[in-house]
């Protein structure tokens, strides 16, 4: 599955990255702490956060992950979009909870529902 079908199925808003969506997702990780993205998400992951300053997008450089959702409606911080769109790394916000934007997404991605 790539981040164009789940920006489609789960109706997000694309902050930057359009060029990239269309990433093979591989699996996905959510979580805030980022010591623990660090340690524990792969590569070709998407990450779900409410964090929105520019260091998820360090992280997310760093993992090489296939992008990041933002969770209800969080917006990225100014820097944080600015260097997103300079590193090339999707961004894109959900109005919904994470929980609901993570059990959607795993189905999804596990053709569960």
């Amino acid at each position: 599955m790539d981040l164009e079908s789940i920006v489609k199925a789960l109706n997000l808003k694309v902050r930057s990255g359009e060029d990239k969506l269309k990433a093979e997702i591989r699996g996905g990780y959510t979580g805030d702490l980022l010591s623990d993205v660090m340690a524990n998400s792969n590569e070709g992951d998407v990450w779900i956060t409410r964090q929105v300053h520019q260091n998820i997008v360090a992280v997310a450089s760093l993992k090489e992950h296939a992008g990041i959702i933002l969770v209800h409606g969080s917006e990225p911080a100014k820097d944080t979009l600015e260097k997103a769109v300079k590193g090339g790394v999707p961004i894109m916000v959900s109005d919904l909870p994470g929980f609901e934007v993570i059990g959607r997404l795993y189905a999804l991605m596990n053709k569960t529902g």
